[in-house]
């Protein structure tokens, strides 16, 4: 059988040889076709010191910080470099993530000591040889990087996240509650809030003070207050006029800061004191 120059000269087979953690891959050759054998060179790596924190609270008294250097490309996120840890050095690293695309917002922490998405963070835009994880501040610890929600989401449902309203499709002849796209224009931004808790954790006071409602559920509550659909701005505000509530808020605007998504909590808080004020209707 005959081939041109220009015909695959070699076949890569994968088998696998596992370790006791299911880990380890080798490739064997197979001889190609073509009598010239070539190889591709592995592309370079440049390597990072990656810090993650641990502790359990069931069995630690405080946390401690393990080091582990792992290779990157430009491309590479922080979570793939937590991956890479879990998968080749200690599986034992407890981490949230889902999807991988900033869209869940499951894999929230602080990194370099900001709250990021892991997913949404590559690691060369970091401009460091160091990089430190650690869990979320302003929210309880599960072990090492996961933590507790209940919070945020308590908070979020006090808000009442919904549209309401006295007739419904059930029993109206409307079919749909139309809007303009200028009115689409008053809430839109606030809607694309994924509940990552980036905000919350970058909140001073949210550390001081354990009721304060925080700002993703009082950006919600605007998302709904400038909702021409909605008719449930009297109750809506009635629950968040309070010292725990708004009026908490010292406005330091780190919360609009560090959101994935482009959502300005501080600018919505802001706007909902103008309804309570009497500012707009």
């Amino acid at each position: 059988m005959s081939c041109c120059n220009d015909c695959i000269n070699s076949i890569w087979f994968k088998n696998n040889y596992y370790d006791q953690y299911g880990d380890g891959l080798e490739m064997a050759q197979v001889s190609g076709i073509a009598d010239e054998q070539t190889s591709t060179p592995l592309s370079s790596s440049n390597t990072i010191l990656l810090r993650i924190s641990r502790f359990n609270p069931e069995h630690d008294d405080s946390s401690q910080f393990m080091e582990f250097t792992v290779p990157y490309e430009r491309w590479t996120t922080v979570l793939e470099a937590i991956l890479d840890v879990k998968k080749h050095f200690d599986h034992s690293v407890a981490v949230r993530y889902s999807c991988r695309q900033a869209t869940c917002g499951s894999c929230g922490m602080m990194i370099n000591g900001k709250p990021r998405l892991a997913c949404f963070t590559k690691i060369s835009e970091l401009n460091s040889n160091v990089v430190t994880v650690e869990p979320m501040n302003n929210f309880p610890i599960i072990r090492d990087l996961a933590v507790k929600f209940e919070r945020l989401f308590d908070t979020h449902q006090k808000i009442k996240p919904y549209l309401i309203r006295d007739d419904s499709e059930l029993v109206s002849d409307e079919r749909e509650f139309l809007q303009s796209p200028e009115e689409v224009e008053q809430y839109i931004q606030f809607a694309n809030c994924i509940k990552c808790g980036l905000c919350n954790s970058a909140c001073p006071t949210m550390a001081t003070d354990s009721s304060f409602v925080g700002p993703q559920a009082l950006a919600q509550a605007y998302r709904y207050v400038a909702d021409s659909r909605d008719k449930g701005k009297d109750s809506r505000l009635k629950i968040i006029d309070d010292s725990h509530g708004i009026w908490r808020c010292h406005f330091a605007g780190s919360c609009s800061q560090v959101c994935p998504k482009g959502v300005d909590p501080a600018m919505g808080i802001q706007l909902l004191r103008g309804y309570l004020l009497g500012f707009r209707s």
